[in-house]
């Protein structure tokens, strides 16, 4: 991706998120070099990836395939492993019209996402067999808002503003904005977006951006680079 292009999607995902009355955290509008100069006191930020992110999994389609994000908090893997901690992760999401978010599910992360407003998010679903593999033959079951439902492979769920579905580790998964695009909150276990994902198709979490402008705010995928201790 082009690192103008994503600085547009930086600045329409901030206008939509405003409108729906949700604040981001001050880091968030940190230009790269305020970032730098407040590395030292920014360590959680930078260690467990909060912050900006957007993909279009290394497909260079981001309006087909992509997705925005924005990690507001994030645990350490080492407190869920002992049981106690900040074990806890919070996110949000936009999934504009028809725009996939590509099948796959997660080894630790357990999941809630919630239609925080916008269109309908649909969510498309499949079990996994003993290996904890994709399968066409196999369902399983979920809970939205709290109320059990089974599925078949490939029911697609429906979720209104202010619905939600659980996802547990093994439950495959893709999603989209029908009518319109999404504003998706996602409250989980701990997460690894470098190990965690799983993706049925071979794709990358990750895009490669090619700097063609400088960056109004760093990525997540930035902080290695241009955030050295």
């Amino acid at each position: 991706m082009k690192r103008s292009r994503v600085n547009s999607i930086m600045a329409h995902a901030e206008e939509m998120i405003r409108n729906f009355g949700f604040q981001l955290p001050p880091f968030a509008y940190w230009t790269p070099e305020e970032f730098y100069k407040n590395r030292s006191i920014a360590g959680h930020i930078i260690e467990t990836q909060c912050g900006w992110d957007i993909t279009d999994f290394g497909l260079e389609n981001f309006d087909s395939m992509g997705l925005f994000l924005f990690t507001l908090r994030n645990g350490r893997l080492a407190d869920l492993q002992r049981g106690c901690g900040m074990c806890y992760a919070e996110k949000l999401l936009i999934s504009k019209q028809d725009q996939l978010s590509p099948m796959h599910t997660h080894k630790i992360k357990a999941e809630d996402i919630i239609n925080r407003g916008g269109a309908t998010l649909v969510v498309e679903l499949f079990g996994s067999n003993a290996d904890g593999e994709f399968t066409n033959d196999i369902g399983g079951v979920v809970y939205c808002d709290g109320i059990r439902r089974d599925f078949a492979p490939g029911d697609k769920i429906r979720l209104a503003p202010g619905e939600s579905v659980t996802l547990m580790p093994g439950d495959w998964h893709a999603f989209w904005g029908e009518g319109g695009d999404v504003l998706i909150g996602e409250v989980s276990t701990v997460n690894d977006d470098n190990t965690d994902n799983v993706f049925r198709e071979e794709i990358g979490r990750f895009s490669q951006i090619e700097e063609d402008a400088p960056p109004d705010h760093l990525l997540v995928s930035d902080y290695e680079k241009w955030l050295p201790y």
